[in-house]
């Protein structure tokens, strides 16, 4: 999982993509969201230094950037 890859709580990731901290838990639960706000926090999190990366199976993965 990207957020504790990054050591963030649920509260810091909110508060990064500026959304509410139910929104955080409701996505990682597998809820539907709205395109923006998912893409809000996929912004946040690359922000903080996560990569998405796609295998060539087409499995989505993560990364931390190096600084």
């Amino acid at each position: 999982m990207a957020r504790v890859a990054l050591n963030l709580g649920v509260r810091d990731l909110a508060e990064l993509a500026k959304v509410a901290p139910g929104t955080v838990s409701r996505l990682e639960a597998g809820e539907e969201l709205k395109e923006r706000t998912v893409e809000a926090i996929r912004a946040a999190l690359e922000q903080a230094g996560v990569e998405f990366v796609d295998t060539e199976r087409g499995e989505g993965v993560i990364r931390l950037r190096q600084f």
